[in-house]
């Protein structure tokens, strides 16, 4: 966890100064049974009404001051766990921001969600009663068999057996929890990715009547949680029950043996009421410890998942500094060629390739249409060209060098994507338009949208560019986003476009006219264009047919009508007979 610490460094402050005051706290509190006894030893049993009401000051004054102690602690430990919290939580989401693909695939969206959440705060509860107690409580403790001591020497011995004995359960309860808890926060892991992946495809599971498949799925999944939080609340309540047994036990040890010695005259009333209550103190701050146990036995076992992330490192590294001929290319707009030269490529612990022996060449300028069934690897060869993940073996080339001697930030800068998924951030349309490029001007904006046929839908909107934009886009239908996703691709005026079957939620009628549009980016960009629909692809310069992972037809349509099975099978299931023939 020694991946955490860096972010207390900048609350060294708060971090001494709360355990601090609490020391105080804990050493006024262990002044009071003091002062009750000189009270009943000295004041109630000689008489004296002014000396009682001078000690009782006293004990007014100490209570003054250790609330005092307590706030100002309270302050410092809570302004040290919130800010070591943000700045965790800060630095995690960069560090996420830094993987790739294939980290963030292996480490699972769901599992990311619940350490930036869950993880997170038990952390941040954790250090707050640390910084509180886990110095105040043994040193009431300890503080108060000492004073014992001085009491007197022979009862005292009660309060070293009862604390050795209370030891051994915290370290036996410690033991058993922070495993315990840790599984726990691993089946939040799977309960939080079963929520997100099923709100995600509500609308799949109504289509296709799932429903009770899916509510089945998930109550075993948090039925398991439910199980694992038993076994660890089990643990953890034992704790309680058993400090009060052998405190209880010392109390009543304590009061037998100290009535028999008041009785000889060897204890005096007061030395036995100050006794009582350093038993009493003994017994609280145990409680409390119990409790400060199971939130640390939380916390370590939060802390350790959180660490474990950030010992991830990203297997494309984006320091500017391990790629020097990257940070030597001169940025621009113009367009770039792609040569694909034998690649493989097969997904982190997947059983076999995804893509096979792809080769092909694609000029500056030209445009690349890629087609082929459901699972052939259309938008994994997409993937490959903005490095989003590495190839096994070939080299994939955007510009004359391998995509792996490029400064990756640079790359990506030249590059436009259009995700299968439209992707839309709440903010406002204009706010959306400028990720393309910050500096576009109100022109250039309209431009963009003209082109991805967006204009008229953004005319027609309360406030056009500065129209609302809600999580994910919802207020916008699927075509509409579409249609946003691409203007803000063209906007960048990328040297290479890849538009990842973006319009299938686009009528005939939109489709083409899009199509239009982009023929006029001819020459001024690298485009490809993934589609299920041959019509969307059929003017392309040349066009790549996949088939399970490997290259089936490479060609123009009219070439590939003669030459590739596949793609007149395909064309012909979408298009019949007649147009074939007159292709």
């Amino acid at each position: 966890m020694k991946e955490l610490l860096p972010f207390l460094k900048p609350y060294r402050k708060e971090t001494f100064l709360a355990p601090l005051f609490k020391l105080f706290e804990a050493l006024l509190e262990l002044l009071v049974p003091l002062v009750v006894a000189d009270i009943i030893d000295r004041g109630i049993a000689g008489g004296d009404a002014a000396y009682v009401r001078t000690r009782c000051l006293l004990l007014v004054g100490i209570a003054a001051v250790g609330l005092v102690c307590a706030i100002t602690a309270q302050y410092f430990s809570a302004r040290a766990a919130v800010g070591f919290t943000t700045q965790m939580k800060s630095s995690l989401f960069a560090h996420l921001m830094g993987l790739s693909h294939a980290e963030i695939d292996r480490l699972g969206t769901g599992a990311l969600i619940t350490r930036m959440t869950s993880d997170a705060n038990q952390i941040q509860t954790g250090l707050n009663l640390t910084l509180r107690l886990a110095l105040r409580s043994p040193f009431v403790v300890f503080g108060a068999m000492v004073m014992a001591f001085v009491v007197d020497a022979k009862a005292a011995l009660t309060f070293v057996a009862v604390i050795a004995l209370l030891f051994l359960v915290v370290i036996a309860v410690s033991r058993l929890s922070v495993p315990l808890h840790a599984k726990v926060q691993a089946g939040l892991d799977q309960v939080t990715a079963s929520t997100r992946e099923d709100l995600a495809g509500v609308r799949v599971l109504r289509a296709f009547g799932m429903e009770d498949g899916e509510v089945r799925r998930f109550t075993e999944k948090s039925d398991a949680l439910y199980g694992l939080q038993r076994a660890a609340g089990r643990v953890s309540a034992v704790t309680g029950p058993l400090t009060f047994v052998v405190l209880n036990l010392g109390v009543v040890w304590l009061l037998h043996t100290g009535g028999l010695r008041i009785d000889s005259g060897e204890l005096t009333q007061g030395q036995m009421v100050a006794l009582y209550n350093y038993m009493s103190q003994i017994l609280v701050e145990l409680v409390k410890l119990a409790g400060l146990i199971v939130s640390i036995a939380r916390a370590i076992a939060s802390a350790g998942r959180i660490s474990a992330v950030f010992r991830v490192k990203s297997s494309i590294p984006t320091d500017a500094a391990e790629n020097a001929a990257g940070n030597a290319a001169e940025e621009g707009t113009a367009p770039l060629d792609v040569v694909f030269d034998d690649v493989f490529f097969a997904y982190p612990d997947a059983g076999e390739d995804s893509l096979e022996g792809i080769s092909f060449a694609a000029p500056a300028g030209s445009t690349v249409g890629i087609i082929g069934g459901t699972g052939s690897g259309k938008s994994t060869l997409a993937a490959l060209i903005p490095r989003f993940y590495d190839t096994r073996s070939g080299a994939v080339r955007v510009g004359g060098r391998d995509v792996k001697d490029w400064d990756v930030s640079a790359l990506r800068r030249s590059i436009g994507v259009v995700p299968q998924k439209a992707v839309l951030f709440a903010g406002t349309v204009r706010g959306n338009l400028l990720w393309g490029r910050k500096d576009a001007s109100e022109e250039e904006l309209w431009e963009a949208l003209e082109s991805a046929q967006a204009a008229e839908i953004i005319r027609g909107k309360e406030g056009g560019l500065d129209a609302p934009v809600e999580q994910g886009g919802r207020n916008f239908s699927g075509g509409q986003r579409q249609r946003l996703t691409i203007a803000r691709a063209l906007l960048r005026r990328p040297g290479i476009l890849i538009l990842d079957d973006s319009s299938s939620a686009l009528d005939l009628q939109t489709d083409a006219a899009l199509r239009r549009a982009l023929r006029a980016f001819a020459g001024r960009t690298t485009t490809f264009i993934i589609s299920q629909r041959t019509s969307s692809i059929r003017h392309a310069d040349q066009i790549l047919v996949l088939d399970d992972g490997r290259l089936a037809g490479c060609g123009t349509h009219e070439e590939l009508l003669e030459t590739c099975a596949l793609y007149r099978e395909i064309h012909l299931s979408q298009n019949g007979e007649e147009a074939a023939h007159g292709a």
